[in-house]
């Protein structure tokens, strides 16, 4: 409502009240209309250069802060030359609008606040697991151990590998900090991804035998498809994918690599028929140590980052990637790329 309509009301209300009145003791219909337009005039000015000094003028003040601030102005540069013809309403929705962007804000803060606990608790547990194990053998070498030297090589092997783990936990945090940072300079280049997807697959194909899963790369993909990415980094999502899907994938399984051709990008798509995922945790499964099933994961090798660090690899491209996974069935994993001229995937 803008000032002269509620100036208006109220001094048609005063008007109004005040001509009854004198009606009421003047019983002439001339004193009621003389009355009523009089006090309509005068109430109306007095009203308007009140409201508009002492209270209008505030609520302007007060809008223009709350509007300027909302724009990311200092508090200096705040009070500026923004004016509206309706500030009251005006106020009241950008308190409304400010109320629940900061709600939204502190969900996100109390969101953000449990996840870092959860990520310290598990940052914690997995260094100190192989931490635990190595100080474990290296006390029962200085103890007796020295003595057997099959022992003694048993214990070593042991504390090695713990040591690997340890090592691997501190690369992939090394890797995902340089990401978010943008310390990692993307070597973009031209290349076929049909030739890397192949290379990698006989890079796993070990691993895979291994757990009697089967990797799949079908034969039509013999044409050469083109992107433009770094190769060194999408070789990492390749890989940390695949053996994501062996990991949790079951016994005489498959995983499948499949490429589609979009408008300017090229779709890939990594499938397992492995455990699957509940859809409620769809959602988290990018986030650094998530584990939906911790009593069975903790048994499983790897330093519980590679998801983590595909989805900063990818995003470092400008790119996506989503999953699809039904508990027992298997899960999906989809990725884009950036197409370079040059790039066919056959039907």
């Amino acid at each position: 409502m803008k000032l002269r309509d509620l100036v208006f009301i109220n001094a048609l209300v005063v008007a109004v009240t005040l001509a009854i009145v004198n009606y009421y003791f003047q019983h002439s219909l001339y004193h009621l209309v003389v009355t009523f337009f009089l006090t309509l005039i005068i109430c109306f000015i007095v009203f308007y250069y009140l409201i508009e000094k002492y209270v209008y003028s505030k609520i302007k003040l007060i809008y223009k802060l709350i509007h300027n601030l909302k724009l990311g102005k200092d508090l200096k540069d705040a009070l500026g030359e923004y004016v509206t013809d309706d500030p009251i309403n005006d106020v009241e929705t950008e308190v409304k609008e400010w109320a629940r962007v900061k709600k939204i804000e502190i969900d996100t803060l109390k969101q953000q606040e449990v996840f870092r606990r959860e990520f310290l608790g598990n940052i914690s547990h997995e260094l100190k697991t192989p931490l635990f194990a190595i100080q474990g053998y290296v006390e029962a070498l200085q103890d007796e151990a020295l003595e057997d030297p099959v022992l003694a090589k048993q214990f070593l092997d042991k504390a090695s590998k713990n040591i690997d783990r340890l090592s691997l936990l501190i690369r992939d945090l090394d890797s995902i900090s340089k990401l978010e940072t943008g310390e990692v300079q993307l070597d973009y280049k031209k290349f076929d991804l049909t030739v890397l997807i192949k290379e990698v697959v006989d890079q796993m194909e070990l691993k895979a035998k291994a757990q009697d899963i089967q990797l799949i790369f079908k034969d039509k993909y013999h044409v050469p498809t083109w992107v433009n990415a770094d190769r060194d980094k999408i070789c990492q999502v390749l890989i940390n994918l695949i053996d994501n899907s062996i990991k949790y994938g079951k016994e005489n399984g498959s995983t499948s690599i499949k490429t589609f051709e979009l408008h300017d990008q090229i779709l890939v798509e990594v499938t397992d028929d492995g455990i699957g995922v509940e859809e409620k945790y769809l959602p988290r499964l990018f986030e650094r140590f998530f584990r939906t099933d911790r009593s069975r994961s903790r048994e499983i090798a790897g330093s519980g980052l590679g998801l983590a660090i595909v989805k900063h690899i990818l995003e470092a491209h400008e790119q996506t990637i989503t999953v699809r996974s039904t508990e027992g069935l298997g899960s999906t994993f989809a990725f884009t790329l950036a197409k370079a001229k040059g790039s066919f995937i056959p039907s």
